[in-house]
């Protein structure tokens, strides 16, 4: 982390054009919400958001953050040249349009790697497009989300002097008190391949078929979800297995959960293990990506191998059958987030990076 941060900041002309291309408010989306909150009172933060649905703007703009619609790089050209002192780019398309409009403009450039998932020829191509782009003078700074993406561009010879690491964080919120009434086990993500919304269903319904007072919920939707309507009712399980869709008021239904399961096939650091921690719902993961960075396993979590059907299943068990288990592991994971992911702490890092990015660009 970049340190010696004075711990009184005030506004300043600090302005941070955040570009992002999406289809829908996931988690990469979720963390620029909170962290353009949390850095707003020394930061004019812009949201430019390419090729995006209207409802998407909405849902930043519900929270007073300024946003612009994109269509095309010449658009963001003409905006960066306006009004911005930095930008940041978050995913890989958004990544190619900062590239271009900050060499135009000649501004200082970070990239936000929030992970990738490269499952197809297209993909990887999008992967190293992305970290050949980081070696270039252009990008001053490059933020992983997670240590394994930071390994990553290492291994690939980006300068370390250009690599941060700032998890996500969240920032804080009322106590929750938990009301399962029965053991619920829960998937929330993105229906889609990297997410594993089928490896959860591997995992969950033998369970459901050994005893019948396991019920699980399915928070989410994308390219998979017809599969997964489909799969469940081949097993006979639509009463017992709730797909509920794409669902804005997570904590709504994290206070159901028994369990929260994440099944997926990699991950940076996934904002809803954050919730979950924070919530006091203990988790059972694979440990891909930035996840054994957050819980250690049998500390604040149970980790299983990545795509171990099996042994994710087993610890599922070993929480449902052991209370004491289950408190302890949701107890040490509540004080690991409040200590370690607190967003209002992670702001800081951020505005530092911001003015080293500033002093790289000189």
């Amino acid at each position: 982390m970049v340190m010696g941060l004075d711990k009184k900041m005030t506004k300043s002309n600090l302005t941070v054009t955040h570009v992002i291309h999406s289809g829908g408010f996931y988690g990469a989306e979720r963390m620029l919400v909170d962290l353009c909150l949390a850095t707003q009172h020394y930061v004019e933060n812009t949201v430019v958001l390419i090729s995006a649905p209207q409802e998407l703007l909405a849902r930043f703009e519900k929270h007073g953050i300024y946003c612009v619609p994109c269509n095309s790089i010449q658009d963001l050209v003409n905006l960066t040249k306006k009004q911005s002192t930095i930008i940041n780019a978050h995913n890989f398309k958004a990544q190619i349009y900062a590239w271009l409009s900050a060499r135009r403009n000649k501004l200082p450039l970070i990239f936000t790697q929030h992970g990738f998932t490269p499952r197809s020829i297209k993909q990887h191509i999008y992967m190293w497009t992305s970290i050949f782009l980081c070696k270039s003078s252009t990008v001053q700074n490059v933020v992983c989300v997670a240590n394994s993406i930071a390994v990553l561009h290492q291994k690939f010879h980006i300068p370390k002097s250009k690599i941060e690491i700032i998890y996500n964080g969240l920032p804080k919120a009322a106590p929750i008190k938990l009301k399962n009434t029965q053991p619920t086990l829960g998937f929330i993500g993105r229906l889609s391949f990297e997410k594993g919304p089928d490896l959860f269903l591997d995992t969950v319904i033998p369970l459901l078929k050994e005893n019948k007072n396991i019920q699980a919920l399915i928070l989410g939707d994308g390219p998979e979800y017809q599969q997964i309507e489909n799969k469940i009712k081949q097993h006979g399980l639509a009463q017992r297995i709730k797909l509920l869709g794409y669902q804005e008021n997570i904590s709504d239904w994290l206070v159901q959960l028994s369990i929260l399961v994440i099944s997926s096939r990699t991950e940076g650091t996934p904002m809803v293990l954050l919730e979950a921690m924070q919530a006091g719902v203990p988790v059972v993961a694979f440990a891909v990506g930035g996840i054994p960075d957050v819980i250690a396993h049998n500390q604040q979590g149970l980790l299983a191998e990545a795509l171990n059907t099996d042994e994710l299943r087993q610890n599922i068990l070993h929480i449902l059958e052991d209370p004491k288990l289950s408190r302890l592991l949701a107890n040490n994971a509540k004080q690991r987030q409040l200590s370690h992911y607190d967003l209002s702490h992670n702001a800081k890092n951020w505005h530092a990076v911001y003015l080293n990015t500033l002093e790289r660009s000189k």
